[in-house]
């Protein structure tokens, strides 16, 4: 690891070049928000928001019926207002009379026509369609499809939603991206073109896209959100999302004034180029470096895989309990994040349930913390005293995890556990636990909406993988009857205390072991201004400023 008092090649490196001033040269006074995405975009199509990547982009060409604020509650989007009827089985929406899709030739005379309640209807019955291949089909099944007409216009500012049954988080569910509007006559024209040329209804447009190089969107000249103020959004001229693979290349990109924004630390490489080891921002960068962070709806875990009668569990030891507890207890998460994360994010010691979210407990009374001697215990319970006799157990990861996973087999072996780490690519990792092919598996889940019943789905027998995010196979009869049951439950107090009980109870059984609660860490550049930050680190640059003068003679000076 660096040295907390020598600050990298990296950043040095960075910050000679930010000092050597030889004078504004770039005239360009557009304001233009740019970041990378390391991982690249798949689609702009709304039905394919899946990753972060995709959601990120989508967000800012497309909008809903509703939409989150910054404390992640609701708030009126494309929908002016609405009423819940028919104690929650109905939901009515009255939209906009001022919202227009995208300019596009392919609308008469190019001009972007009014939204309406119908836009809607057609847009949900596409994620439903099984030919949209819709990794968001999941979203409407809440939706009383059974009727013939879930989804009505009543007319073209009007519509109704009808459910099955009463499901209090529906309402945060549709401010997904999933469920953003899209125009008939675009998704029909261009087929599975329309993720490459999407027409939305979003602050911004789309303008172009030149493959593993540089994706741009324009000002929506004709958006209907305005400020405080009365002033029209967005404020910046264009968007553009850069796709450089290489950490060390975006985080110089970043210093030299050609991106606006560092997000997360998925990549190690400039970690400690930024930060100190507690997890604060160097000194030497405070003039040139905005540091953001607050919580992130955001559980990383290891997964094991609970269904015994698999060919991948057969002679596992990781079917007995005891040996499940005893990997919890067997490592010091507190030190992982010190020497590993520099305390970006909290150690997972308590349920599943991130901090922050309704249901979680600040001061966990279930969880595992570091426990050695408890590990030991455990282990001779299980008919391996001091791991004699225990199988090696091999934890299947992908590179980017590495470094915590090494950091568990060191430990873990003084207990008595042998872990052998098997490394692949991201593709095939998610094909092996999609799959059930792995007993012991790492990965993370972050919110969909902001309800715990999102977070605790990952553990319902009816969504086991590869139809469902229950990668563990993990099956309670009375968590399901406790999830069936907070599902409907219309008082949110007495619902957040079902969903307390759910994560001790599966926390117990322990398929899974929490790593850490995630934080959103942002850096920007001291001429941006209006980012804010969320807990679901969405990503929102319709209210952001830019100062593009400041920022042409931060990149001059930096030549």
């Amino acid at each position: 690891y660096f040295c907390a008092m020598r600050l990298p090649l990296l950043a040095c490196s960075a910050l000679l070049l930010l000092g050597c001033r030889t004078g504004p040269t770039d005239q360009d006074s557009r304001a233009v928000f740019r970041y990378n995405e390391s991982k690249g975009i798949t689609s702009l199509d709304p039905a394919q928001a899946r990753s972060m990547g995709n959601i990120w982009a989508v967000s800012q060409l497309f909008n809903g019926l509703v939409q989150l604020d910054d404390d992640m509650q609701v708030s009126p989007c494309i929908a002016r207002d609405w009423e819940i009827l028919d104690s929650g089985l109905v939901y009515r929406f009255m939209l906009r009379s001022d919202v227009f899709f995208h300019d596009h030739p392919l609308f008469p005379d190019g001009a972007g026509r009014k939204v309406t309640a119908h836009d809607f209807v057609y847009s949900f019955e596409r994620i439903l369609d099984e030919g949209t291949l819709s990794p968001g089909r999941w979203v409407f099944r809440p939706v009383d499809t059974d009727s013939g007409a879930p989804f009505v216009a009543e007319n073209d500012s009007v519509l109704t939603i009808r459910l099955r049954e009463p499901f209090p988080a529906f309402l945060s569910m549709l401010s997904m991206p999933y469920c953003a509007v899209v125009p008939i006559e675009m998704t029909e024209a261009l087929g599975r073109d329309f993720g490459r040329s999407p027409v939305g209804t979003g602050p911004f447009r789309f303008h172009e896209w030149h493959e593993g190089m540089k994706l741009v969107f324009h000002r929506n000249d004709n958006y209907f959100e305005v400020d405080s103020d009365g002033q029209r959004l967005p404020y910046m001229d264009a968007v553009g999302i850069s796709f450089i693979a290489d950490g060390q290349s975006v985080f110089l990109e970043f210093m030299l004034g050609n991106l606006d924004m560092l997000s997360g630390l998925e990549d190690g490489s400039f970690k400690d180029a930024l930060l100190s080891t507690q997890g604060h921002l160097r000194p030497e960068l405070s003039e040139q470096v905005v540091m953001q962070t607050m919580p992130f709806l955001n559980t990383e875990y290891l997964g094991f895989l609970m269904d015994t009668t698999l060919p991948a569990m057969q002679g596992s030891p990781l079917g007995v309990k005891e040996v499940r507890q005893a990997i919890n207890f067997g490592f010091d998460r507190k030190r992982m994040m010190r020497h590993i994360r520099n305390n970006i994010g909290e150690p997972g010691e308590g349920g599943f349930l991130p901090p922050g979210l309704p249901g979680s407990e600040k001061v966990s009374s279930f969880g595992y913390s570091y426990d050695p001697q408890r590990a030991r215990e455990l282990l001779a319970k299980a008919g391996f005293p001091n791991g004699k006799g225990l199988p090696s157990i091999t934890l299947h990861t992908t590179s980017q995890y590495l470094d915590l996973c090494e950091f568990m087999q060191h430990q873990l072996n003084e207990v008595g556990i042998t872990l052998k780490l098997e490394v692949n690519p991201g593709a095939t990792h998610g094909a092996l636990v999609n799959n059930a092919q792995v007993p012991f598996f790492r990965k993370s889940w972050i919110a969909d909406y902001a309800d715990a019943e999102n977070q605790l789905s990952l553990f319902y027998s009816a969504n086991h993988t590869p139809q469902g995010p229950n990668y563990t196979l993990y099956h309670n009869s009375e968590f399901d009857r406790l999830y069936d049951l907070a599902r409907t439950e219309s008082d949110i107090a007495v619902r957040n205390r079902i969903y307390t009980t759910m994560d001790s109870l599966m926390m117990t059984d322990a398929p899974v072991v929490i790593l850490y609660y995630d934080q959103v860490l942002r850096f920007t550049r001291p001429w941006i201004d209006g980012l804010s930050t969320n807990a679901m680190n969405l990503l929102t640059l319709k209210t952001v400023r830019k100062d593009a003068v400041k920022a042409a003679q931060a990149r001059s000076s930096s030549r």
